[in-house]
């Protein structure tokens, strides 16, 4: 007897760069979301010196393939020569169990970084995220205090991820299938 089941296709998802003025405010606007109203780590607003020289990574739910939010982000910046670090790894809190948004944006920050002679890459890790960032091969270094926040300050094998020298173009992600 034939199936009638039809496999649903999920959206996908961009992972890239922000590019354009709407992908970087939706970012700011997803971290104040996260990191002000629901986890209270700052009162007003999280953006500090660094989003003026750090590159945004945006996760970017899409209709019809088309753009359509943000959904996940991630900021990457060098602070010396060959050091690079990640901060402010968000996703909406409806986003979060879907196809490992966080794991790719990570993935593209890194990278993106290894394709700009990193040598090291660094990341203050919320406490609950470090099972997550061990699973993709980083290491723990030490445990450390940002804004009243217990963190793991971790650093990440680079030999796991390829240089992407172009991370505006980054990549599509589509979920896997699920059945109906």
């Amino acid at each position: 007897m034939a199936s009638n089941i039809i496999p649903f296709h999920s959206p996908g998802y961009f992972i890239r760069a922000a590019s354009t003025n709407w992908e970087t405010k939706g970012a700011l606007d997803l971290r104040k979301r996260v990191f002000v109203d629901e986890q209270g780590i700052f009162d007003v607003h999280d953006q500090d010196d660094i989003d003026g020289i750090a590159t945004h990574l945006v996760a970017i739910s899409t209709i019809a393939h088309e753009a359509h939010s943000v959904v996940g982000t991630v900021r990457i910046h060098q602070a010396e020569p060959g050091i690079w670090w990640g901060s402010r790894l968000a996703v909406d809190p409806a986003y979060r169990n879907v196809g490992r948004l966080g794991a790719e944006l990570i993935s593209l920050a890194v990278r993106s970084a290894n394709a700009r002679n990193c040598r090291v890459f660094y990341a203050n890790v919320q406490t609950q995220n470090v099972v997550l960032f061990r699973r993709m091969r980083w290491q723990c270094l030490k445990e450390v205090d940002c804004h009243g926040v217990e963190h793991m300050l971790m650093s990440a094998d680079l030999s796991r991820y390829p240089p992407q020298h172009h991370p505006e173009n980054g990549w599509y992600h589509r979920p896997q299938k699920i059945a109906a």
